[in-house]
């Protein structure tokens, strides 16, 4: 059968039905094997996945760093988790978290030199492993198959926050 008859199948049958592809399950299983995978090729460098994106995330953000709550909303994260990761972030030396100067309640997270070689060190790493997943997919499709990732990221998020 080909995809478009599976396509055609799929819209046919319940979303809950045990046959039918399930987004929570594809997205889970992309994510913890897209992770698993950079955490093994990181390993060496002792850094973990989440802090990369972190430091990916303070590299690309203002000058005078992003507070907490900028770099959870930033990675989709929750405060708690973030606070814990900025914590063993800034024992490693990577991150300095100071006061913000307008809010007392916040503190703004900034990057050390350290973060900033390790970034460039495994950088390429992570361009090499989006490169092979994205290698499976027709070269045509994919920016298409990003753009419609990203509206589903929206969705979930959009959904999530009108839920509070």
């Amino acid at each position: 059968m080909d995809s478009f008859q599976n396509e055609i199948k799929d819209t046919e049958i319940p979303l809950d039905a045990p046959a039918r592809r399930r987004l929570p399950i594809l997205l889970r299983h992309a994510w913890y094997g897209l992770n698993q995978a950079f955490r093994r090729r990181i390993a060496r460098m002792k850094l973990t996945p989440d802090q990369f994106t972190v430091i990916r995330t303070l590299l690309e953000s203002e000058p005078e760093g992003l507070t907490q709550k900028g770099l959870a909303d930033a990675i989709s994260s929750d405060p708690n988790t973030i606070a814990s990761l900025l914590e063993r972030m800034e024992s490693n030396g990577l991150i300095k978290r100071r006061p913000h100067e307008k809010d007392r309640r916040a503190n703004r997270v900034e990057l050390l030199p350290s973060a900033k070689n390790k970034y460039e060190a495994i950088r390429q790493e992570a361009i090499e492993l989006q490169g092979q997943v994205l290698d499976k997919l027709p070269e045509s499709d994919r920016e298409k198959f990003l753009s419609n990732l990203e509206i589903i990221a929206d969705a979930c998020r959009n959904i999530s926050n009108d839920e509070r």
